[in-house]
């Protein structure tokens, strides 16, 4: 498989709230991604309503046993929506140049991604272990007549493999910054969302390349958990005789924190082609 790396400058911000983007960790076996978790939210947006990061949580944040517990707490605490709504930048960019199908969100939290992809002609479906965050979700849908066409389920992400999906292959699998303080089979996870790509599909990760200068993390010992995208690519060790590599890159994009900073954020994309 042909690897594209690269380095580029990007200002995107649309898509979760990226301010507190979250820098979790990132690993094979890493404390990261919302068990499913909410992850969404967190790639373009400037804002969000926790000092952790949009779309994930701050990996400094005590780590709970249950996860389900952990993300239930995180959403039901926050005082209305957790992230800004908008779709992830880095997805509305890549998407938008893919003909739209069948789209499965890991981690979708409150909903931000699916609702963009059913709105520009996906069907869509989003995965994630907080009731709460789904509530809100389909509350969303709903406002937006859009309920038809985005599919919320509770999941947790390490049971992907045995769960009983709308479809039993999609168009477009995306996992947008799956980081999390919470104990989570992240590689593994991502790659029994590879398995749910259809023939010609994609699958579209984004990660937190780096730390976002805010978080406490960036001066821890977590910033080992998040790796570059060229890493991710090895550790996700995908058949070079079933997918064509289509991007493996790092992009840096302007965010504000949350408390107002201005900084630049240094994000992962990959993605994949499957061949058929």
């Amino acid at each position: 498989m042909t690897h594209h790396h690269s380095r580029t400058r990007s200002q995107h911000g649309g898509g979760h709230p990226t301010p507190p983007q979250d820098p979790e960790g990132r690993a094979g076996r890493t404390t990261a991604g919302s068990t499913t978790g909410s992850t969404s939210e967190t790639t373009g947006d400037t804002t969000a309503n926790t000092t952790a990061g949009p779309g994930h949580p701050d990996p400094t944040d005590a780590t709970p046993i249950d996860p389900a517990a952990y993300w239930e707490r995180r959403y039901a605490s926050a005082s209305g929506a957790m992230w800004s709504g908008r779709v992830n930048a880095q997805l509305q960019q890549i998407a938008s140049n893919l003909t739209p199908g069948t789209a499965l969100d890991l981690g979708c939290g409150e909903g931000g991604d699916v609702l963009w992809l059913a709105n520009n002609g996906w069907r869509a479906t989003g995965i994630d272990i907080s009731e709460t965050a789904l509530a809100r979700a389909r509350k969303r849908a709903r406002a937006a007549g859009l309920a038809s066409s985005a599919t919320f389920i509770a999941l947790d992400l390490s049971r992907l493999g045995k769960a009983t999906l709308p479809a039993s292959a999609f168009d477009l699998v995306t996992a947008s910054f799956l980081h999390s303080p919470v104990e989570l089979e992240r590689i593994s996870i991502l790659r029994a969302g590879a398995d749910l790509v259809a023939p010609g599909g994609h699958l579209l990760i984004t990660t937190h390349a780096a730390p976002p200068p805010w978080s406490r993390s960036a001066h821890g010992d977590h910033h080992h958990r998040l790796v570059p995208p060229q890493t991710e690519a090895e550790m996700l060790s995908l058949a070079d005789d079933e997918w064509e590599t289509l991007l493996v890159e790092s992009r840096v994009r302007a965010a504000t924190g949350p408390n107002g900073e201005l900084a630049e954020l240094e994000d992962g994309i990959l993605l994949f082609r499957r061949n058929g």
